[in-house]
């Protein structure tokens, strides 16, 4: 059975299945769907899943382990990524319509720009942007696009609480 922290928002639609943590104050958005039944699915602390994004991960029909998705904690996920087997550190960024697929990780502050495809087992260094299919490095980070991703960070948090709220007192 899932594990939702109290005080996360849940929007009405989404499907949450299995293994999975969401962590404080983490927000799941309209019509995601997160799958962990074959393995864990964690969501950190203030990370948000924004509309139409599905999380899966991958299971151990071989024998080799597969891989659990792990988002750590003020994560930005845009709407409608695809996020399979993979590790997305503190402050990682996935843009809209992204795919990270299994083994891959990106590092705390990197970000995969909209539409980016992250093929099996690649690694998205901390504080770089990278874009395409496949993606690729395209440049560093500039500090006001870290601090930006921040505010964006406090702003799904803040959101999602006023969500919840709301959406306590009608039903």
């Amino acid at each position: 059975m899932p594990k939702i922290h109290e005080t996360a928002f849940i929007a009405p639609g989404c499907q949450i299945i299995g293994r999975v943590t969401v962590e404080a104050h983490a927000s799941i958005w309209f019509n995601c769907v997160l799958r962990g039944d074959v393995n864990e699915i964690k969501i950190g602390a203030r990370s948000n899943i924004q509309d139409g994004t599905v999380v899966h991960c991958d299971s151990d029909y071989d024998g080799r382990g597969g891989y659990p998705t792990l988002i750590g904690d003020d994560v930005l996920v845009g709407h409608m990524a695809m996020i399979h087997g993979c590790v997305i550190e503190d402050e990682g960024f996935v843009g809209l319509g992204a795919i990270v697929m299994n083994g891959c990780t990106i590092e705390r502050g990197g970000m995969l720009a909209a539409g980016g495809l992250m093929t099996p087992g690649k690694r998205l260094p901390a504080g770089q942007l990278w874009a395409g299919r496949p993606a690729r490095y395209l440049r560093d980070l500039s500090p006001e696009e870290i601090v930006a991703n921040r505010l964006n960070v406090a702003h799904y948090a803040a959101n999602g609480q006023k969500y919840r709220t709301a959406l306590a007192t009608i039903t």
